[in-house]
């Protein structure tokens, strides 16, 4: 019922757009209106402490004026259901629970649905009696729209469309539906990319583009002289030219091998885990090299060592709407960066970034940034990056559940008896 896609997707403020901005970071102060921090609780398809990407960076900002409960939905080998609960690591108000559903049920929807609700509602009664009332209820997981909307008290809905989901490999037959039925009942639609926007706006109005922010402070590290290089990067002999991020079906296996060719002088570095491909089928090179998992906190020093920054993704359907997080994370990092053709690239990133149509136009633009790469591009890199902090981004998010908040706004969510078929028209529309 829920799957694990890879990674985030989405740009704020376009590289055309950051000679008009200052790099001043708003603060997000203390709310003075009581609806202003109400609780959230989080609904998300993947675990908080796998890869850190876009539901944790909002979410565990958004904890600094609201109570946070991030659910996590796990497929167990154990006959009833049963749950853990902790407070996530460095953010005291995030409360994870984790909900162990029997695998052995796992293909029966409506046993999952009812499930998923049962227990979370008996979390809330019983655990947590109180403390989540009045929540907004805050989806990243289109699947859980038919066990949670409507039936937990919620004061709003919000939908954060983070990636296309449906056209993930692997996605469930059910996804296309409730994500259309997600997008009609929200109050509040925040979209990580242009062409996700522009999909939905047309069935909710409430629907925004907040795309994909960047922790400056973090990966800033990497542009200073104390931060030393990752020691198994810095034991590579050559040019490193590196790729972190998850490593999945949107990758262009073709791309590294013969990126890999080029130059044996070269190591293709690829940090991160390896999902929905099979270990067995990746190329093999003496200078392709696969890391495997890193901690968040190890990728400034690792990417200090790139020589250039990778953004090698297939295109394919998977990553027809994507805008990789990593590209301004890379840019805040100081570091060259070479991507291949993705539309919300070019759109977003055109002038601080090479955008290859080929893979030997990839390996040509990869030669020209190992021996003279751009300082003016570089430093564009590093001013966009400035301008689209997750801070910027939260504090506009919370402006605009304030909006959906205010006395005498007609909200989706207050119907008595939820329902989503009082649009029906506008679900076939969508679906």
């Amino acid at each position: 019922m829920s799957f694990l896609p890879s990674q985030n997707v989405f740009p704020f403020t376009p590289d055309s757009a950051v000679s008009e901005m200052t790099s001043a970071v708003p603060t997000i102060t203390s709310p003075t209106n009581i609806q202003s921090n109400l609780p959230i609780i989080a609904i998300c398809h993947l675990s908080w402490d796998w890869v850190w990407q876009r539901p944790q960076q909002f979410l565990s900002r958004l904890a600094k004026n609201h109570l946070v409960l991030f659910v996590e939905t796990h497929c167990t080998d154990t006959r009833e259901s049963f749950t853990r609960t902790r407070v996530a690591h460095n953010h005291p108000t995030v409360t994870i629970l984790e909900m162990h559903l029997p695998a052995h049920h796992w293909h029966d929807g409506s046993f999952i649905d009812g499930e998923r609700r049962r227990v979370l509602q008996d979390r809330l009664v019983c655990e947590f009696s109180g403390i989540y009332d009045d929540a907004i209820l805050w989806f990243n997981d289109p699947m859980a729209v038919t066990a949670y909307a409507g039936h937990l008290g919620e004061r709003m809905i919000v939908y954060d469309c983070m990636d296309e989901l449906t056209q993930f490999q692997g996605a469930p037959p059910m996804l296309h539906q409730r994500e259309g039925e997600l997008t009609l009942c929200a109050d509040l639609i925040f979209c990580g990319g242009r062409k996700m926007h522009d999909k939905r706006l047309p069935f909710n109005s409430n629907t925004h583009f907040y795309g994909t922010g960047v922790d400056c402070r973090h990966f800033g590290r990497a542009v200073t002289e104390h931060l030393e290089v990752d020691p198994e990067i810095a034991a590579l002999s050559g040019p490193v030219l590196g790729y972190f991020g998850v490593v999945d079906e949107r990758i262009d296996y073709g791309l590294l091998a013969a990126l890999a060719d080029a130059h044996s002088d070269w190591n293709v570095v690829m940090v991160g885990p390896i999902a929905k491909v099979d270990s067995a089928t990746l190329p093999r090179r003496h200078n392709l090299h696969w890391l495997g998992g890193r901690s968040y906190q190890s990728l400034p020093a690792i990417t200090k060592g790139f020589a250039v920054s990778l953004m090698p993704f297939a295109l394919n359907a998977s990553t027809e709407f994507i805008n990789p997080t990593k590209a301004l994370e890379y840019m805040a990092a100081g570091r060259p960066v070479v991507s291949t053709a993705l539309d919300e690239v070019r759109t977003n990133f055109s002038s601080v970034s090479q955008v290859a149509n080929t893979h030997a136009e990839f390996i040509e633009m990869c030669r020209g940034e190992v021996d003279s790469p751009d300082p003016l591009r570089i430093q564009r890199g590093l001013k966009l990056a400035r301008a689209n902090t997750w801070e910027a981004i939260t504090a506009k998010m919370e402006g605009h559940i304030l909006d959906v908040l205010k006395p005498g706004r007609k909200m989706r969510t207050n119907l008595k008896d939820y329902s989503l078929s009082f649009q029906p028209e506008a679900r076939r529309a969508y679906v």
